[in-house]
């Protein structure tokens, strides 16, 4: 099964934060998995672009302060900060109604 969301920790130190991200995808059904190499973010992104996985969700410092994820999509749109629960939501709320953004 391919790939839904991808997150990208943008330093080391936001590695345990994006685990948690992933398990609480996961739990919820959603095919999720993290990106620990140590690449510059465009590349991570660029690839995750071109392997078509629709949602990639970017974890710095300041989204570990403020309980929050940096969406993008696909299309390279910046969806800007929510909280994981509201991406969540929106992912459940695109799988029940078979739409994407994308």
């Amino acid at each position: 099964m391919p790939t839904q969301v991808r997150v990208l920790p943008i330093t080391d130190r936001a590695h345990d934060y994006a685990q948690e991200i992933v398990d609480r995808l996961r739990d919820a059904g959603i095919r999720a998995e993290s990106d620990y190499r140590s690449e510059k973010l465009g590349y991570k992104i660029r690839e995750a672009q071109m392997q078509k996985i629709p949602y990639m969700l970017v974890v710095g410092d300041r989204d570990i302060e403020n309980g929050t994820v940096s969406v993008r999509t696909r299309k390279g749109d910046d969806l800007g900060a929510m909280t994981p629960d509201a991406f969540l939501g929106k992912c459940l709320t695109e799988i029940a109604t078979k739409t994407k953004d994308i």
